[in-house]
């Protein structure tokens, strides 16, 4: 990566976690090396899934550097962070059943209350699951700079099946650093960065 694409990165991602003072874990992996550094993406990933509502984009600007060509470390990256996205979501996924089943007073309540709410927004769900399915999720996790945990915890609630999920999200993952690297990569090379 360009050192005009990993600046853009990390300052946009930065300006978004800033309040969140996770500076530490933001900072190891942008100065993760090597096949440890492999590692700490796959775990900030799957963080990124489970609890952290950050974007993921800042694996982009980890110096890999395993020797390879910088095609191969952005290969390695893109599949490393979208198989512990996946993983992550699949823990996530198991969750968002154990949430849904333990609510169950809480549920009841807010169908009782004046607004149903519980009712419009399991309508809305649904619609956008119906319509979508996991490729509405693949595509909600494409979306730059927006944190996944929202989209994954979101559709947590309707779908079924473990594999198809975890699918989703490493597509959407992939998809993701594809759409970051293929906007920013041109404009710095336009200007010889």
């Amino acid at each position: 990566m360009t050192p005009l694409l990993s600046a853009l990165v990390a300052g946009t991602v930065g300006t978004v976690s800033a309040p969140l003072q996770l500076d530490t874990l933001e900072s190891l992996v942008e100065t993760a090396t090597g096949p440890l550094g492999l590692l700490i993406i796959a775990g900030y990933s799957f963080l990124i899934a489970i609890a952290l509502p950050l974007p993921s984009e800042i694996v982009l600007v980890a110096p890999l550097d395993l020797g390879i060509s910088e095609t191969g470390d952005f290969v390695l990256i893109t599949l490393v962070s979208g198989i512990g996205k996946a993983a992550g979501s699949v823990v996530a996924f198991r969750l968002g059943h154990e949430a849904r089943h333990r609510s169950g007073r809480l549920v009841e309540w807010l169908r009782d209350s004046q607004f149903d709410i519980v009712e419009w927004s399991e309508r809305r769900t649904i619609q956008l699951a119906r319509r979508y399915g996991y490729i509405g999720l693949a595509i909600a996790l494409s979306v730059p700079f927006f944190p996944d945990t929202l989209s994954i915890y979101a559709f947590t609630i309707l779908e079924e099946d473990y594999l198809k999920f975890a699918a989703a999200t490493f597509v959407g993952s992939a998809g993701r650093l594809l759409v970051v690297a293929g906007v920013f990569a041109p404009v710095t090379s336009l200007f010889g960065l």
